[in-house]
């Protein structure tokens, strides 16, 4: 199980929403000293989000992207303002090693089917925030009809082999993830690469996450309120086999 620190951007800034509200953040610093900051402690991967980006037309923090790639040499799955190919060359360009497809997934399936001929379903990854079941777009602004299960079987018949799992309802509330419904989903889709996301408080709940099988973990929030140290999250992660 992979154990991966996020950063979400807004503005530059590194910040934290609460169930996805944007009026309800907690800014945290500079994103490439905390980049930094992983590194030194020995984490290679990190998960990075421009909320800007997701709820507007485009990416907005691009340059933060490719700093944190180049000072911090970290590996970065990159998301939000992924659009169109011209945003997804955009991302690859300035260093992110994958790129996760979010809204444009549930609007423009045919777009991400050719990226992944184009450029390989390693480098892409599927995002399925959702909320009460259902997919969720452009900044968890919009609650679609599509079912979770449903959007997860589509794309995996499709090809695609790794999906971000965030329950928005979880999110940054540090109460513990959806255990229930990862463990569902590792059982109706076997042999994905099945990210959780949303809700992690403390060491207890890597445990509990563990044992559903899941292939990673993002620890966000937890990290910068001091639920989980640096320590040991590396510890965790010499435990849960890799954070590359």
């Amino acid at each position: 199980m992979d154990l991966i620190p996020a950063i979400d951007l807004i503005g530059g800034k590194c910040v934290r929403l609460s169930q996805g509200d944007y009026a309800r953040r907690k800014a945290y610093g500079d994103p490439v000293q905390i980049a930094k900051r992983y590194r030194d402690a020995g984490i290679r991967r990190l998960h990075l989000v421009d909320l800007d980006g997701a709820k507007g037309d485009g990416i907005v923090n691009l340059d933060v992207l490719s700093r944190i790639v180049r000072e911090s040499a970290l590996v970065v799955d990159f998301g939000g303002g992924i659009k169109n190919e011209v945003q997804l060359k955009r991302a690859f360009d300035a260093g992110a090693a994958m790129v996760t497809c979010g809204s444009v997934a549930v609007s423009d399936r045919d777009s991400v089917l050719a990226w992944k001929e184009r450029f390989g379903s390693n480098r892409l990854i599927i995002g399925c925030d959702s909320k009460g079941g259902y997919i969720a777009t452009h900044g968890w602004k919009v609650i679609t009809d599509r079912k979770l299960e449903d959007f997860i079987s589509a794309y995996r018949s499709a090809g695609f082999e790794t999906f971000i799992c965030t329950d928005i309802v979880k999110d940054g509330m540090l109460s513990g993830p959806s255990i229930v419904l990862y463990a569902r989903l590792v059982g109706l889709f076997p042999g994905i690469r099945l990210i959780a996301s949303g809700g992690v408080g403390s060491l207890g709940d890597l445990e509990r996450l563990h044992a559903t099988g899941v292939s990673g973990v993002i620890v966000g929030k937890a990290l910068y309120e001091g639920r989980i140290t640096l320590k040991e999250l590396k510890d965790a992660g010499q435990t849960y086999h890799t954070m590359s």
